[in-house]
């Protein structure tokens, strides 16, 4: 079993950044393509942005320009950068796990919450 920590949520104003990390112990984490979710209230969870295990990156067209998504493999964490934040950013954001050859994400995390507000 593989457990996903996430950490770096908060509450900040519009225009802030924050940073998320989301690491585990699995020294196979470098095998896994890597993802962030997120889920408004009353919205389905929708994909922010995710990583390959050969770091070929993808993003919402919601956020593209504002996040970056990132991985270090000697520290098992993935991370997700968010700058210009928006108030409709606003969300629990969860980090996943797709191990090698499975065809949809395998673990995730217990989810952060990012409050953007003023």
């Amino acid at each position: 079993q593989v457990q996903l920590v996430e950490s770096g949520g908060g509450l900040v104003q519009p225009g802030g950044s924050l940073r998320l990390s989301c690491g585990t112990s699995r020294s196979v984490f470098r095998t896994y393509d890597m993802a962030w979710y997120r889920q408004a209230p009353g919205k389905q969870r929708e994909l922010v942005a995710d990583i390959s295990s050969s770091e070929t990156t993808n993003y919402a067209d919601s956020v593209k320009g504002r996040f970056t998504i990132s991985r270090d493999n000697a520290k098992n964490t993935v991370y997700l950068q968010m700058n210009s934040l928006k108030p409709e950013d606003t969300a629990v954001y969860y980090c996943a796990a797709q191990r090698l050859g499975s065809h949809a994400y395998d673990y995730w995390g217990q989810g952060t919450q990012v409050t953007v507000s003023s």
